[in-house]
């Protein structure tokens, strides 16, 4: 029987068990969240949204590929049959870690412990002008936003006689050449060569040009040279347009101004370029790394803090094989969720608590159909092999047979008839909508 509490504190059930708060339903959070699953302890997981979205598969998203509600998963409905898990929806607004007490905008809570896996947003790295006209993809709004604005362009590139201008919404720019970037421009190659012809049959597909921007002299830099190679040689025999070295300085919404002051015109410009942690309220500044990430140490704890950790892409562990933190990936967080949830059991006991060192179980990174790249171990790979492992890999890794079955079933679909998902403007992209939603 539930029982709700008094006061400013969020109603929850009663318990004499300790409370662990988990702040984000991400891979990490998620993970641990299974690991401690009718144990003799409290869950209660906090997220802004009711659902787990499975990011890697935004692009598909984004480029008409698959639905939202196929990579989207209700956290309730997946916590459903964990006895000793409690969800709210809320957004966090502050830590009083002396206290031990979260304050968020539905009300307080108090925890014994507390896990900060709040993952990552896009990093602009103070490019404003960027920020106000492009889009990032990290969630599921933005793909959706981005699919509408592609669409939207597209639409007006039909019926403006402007040639200056119909180039220009026919242009588009994705800045950062890492997995989805990369993932990105293959996706949108595609939607080149197979979609536009049909739905767009006013359009000489000729005409639509995909620029692959990025700072550095490779793509998919944390994988091997030989998968950068490959990622290049697949993706300009695609049409891509690749810019190596090209860092973009500025974007009024047309002109993408490069430091080889090298002026592109695009109405659609998509930013992928880089990534930094979402840190709540409270944390000391001393504990914030690079990239706007929380140091913590083999435990995963926040340093000064017996009670605090965080896990996933906000989580900084700084050693000598990873002087920077390790990669902000899926499997990083995954596997940090479960070593901290089996540390919090054993500490529960008394026992010995165990360091976490990451497996990395490899990279892949497809590239448009029947291509993808791929690093495991010594194995270094691209090709319809790498895109068949990759797609086993996405596939396996999505949460809930239903979403599993709908991701199956668009991609076959895709396979033998070169067709996309239904290509909707069901809500019109506006710049000045999202504007005014983020200042609130």
């Amino acid at each position: 029987m539930q029982a709700c509490r008094t006061g400013d504190e969020i109603c929850l059930p009663d318990s004499n068990l300790p409370r662990v708060v988990v702040i984000g339903g991400g891979f990490a959070g998620i993970s641990l969240v299974k690991k401690l699953k009718n144990k003799p302890v409290q869950v209660v997981v906090l997220d802004k949204n009711n659902f787990h979205q499975f990011q890697p598969l935004l692009y598909q998203v984004a480029t008409s590929g698959i639905e939202p509600d196929s990579i989207v998963f209700p956290l309730r409905k997946l916590f459903k049959r964990y006895k000793n898990v409690v969800f709210r929806m809320a957004i966090v607004n502050e830590i009083q870690s002396e206290e031990n007490t979260i304050i968020t905008d539905i009300g307080a809570v108090e925890y014994d412990y507390l896990v900060i896996a709040t993952g990552s947003d896009t990093n602009f790295f103070g490019l404003k002008d960027v920020q106000q006209h492009s889009v990032g993809m990290k969630t599921i709004q933005e793909a959706l936003d981005i699919r509408s604005l592609i669409l939207q362009n597209l639409e007006k590139a039909v019926v403006t006689c402007d040639e200056a201008e119909r180039n220009a919404l026919t242009n588009f720019a994705i800045i950062g050449g890492g997995p989805a970037g990369v993932e990105t421009a293959g996706a949108m190659a595609e939607f080149k060569k197979y979609i536009l012809p049909k739905d767009y049959p006013e359009l000489d597909a000729s005409m639509m040009s995909i620029y692959l921007i990025e700072a550095g002299d490779e793509l998919l830099k944390a994988m091997s040279d030989k998968s950068s190679e490959n990622a290049i040689k697949f993706l300009s025999k695609m049409g891509v347009e690749i810019q190596l070295n090209t860092v973009v300085q500025s974007y009024d919404g047309l002109y993408i101004k490069t430091d080889k002051e090298v002026l592109l015109q695009a109405r659609t410009v998509i930013w992928t370029a880089g990534v930094k942690g979402n840190i709540p309220t409270g944390i000391r500044k001393e504990n914030i790394a690079r990239g706007n990430r929380i140091l913590v140490d083999s435990y995963c704890r926040i340093k000064g803090h017996k009670n605090i950790y965080a896990i996933g892409d906000i989580a900084a562990m700084v050693s000598d094989h990873y002087p920077s933190g390790h990669p902000m990936v899926a499997q990083v967080a995954i596997q940090q969720g479960k070593q901290l949830a089996n540390n919090i059991l054993l500490q529960l006991q008394g026992k010995e608590r165990k360091a976490f060192t990451y497996k990395d179980k490899g990279s892949l990174a497809t590239i448009g159909k029947r291509k993808a790249v791929a690093d495991l171990g010594k194995l270094r790979f691209g090709g319809y092999f790498a895109w068949l492992l990759w797609s086993v890999v996405h596939l396996l890794s999505i949460s809930g047979f239903r979403n599993k079955l709908l991701v199956a079933m668009n991609w076959a679909w895709s396979y033998f008839t070169y067709d996309k998902g239904n290509r909707l403007i069901i809500r019109k992209y506006s710049r000045k909508k999202i504007l005014e939603y983020e200042e609130h």
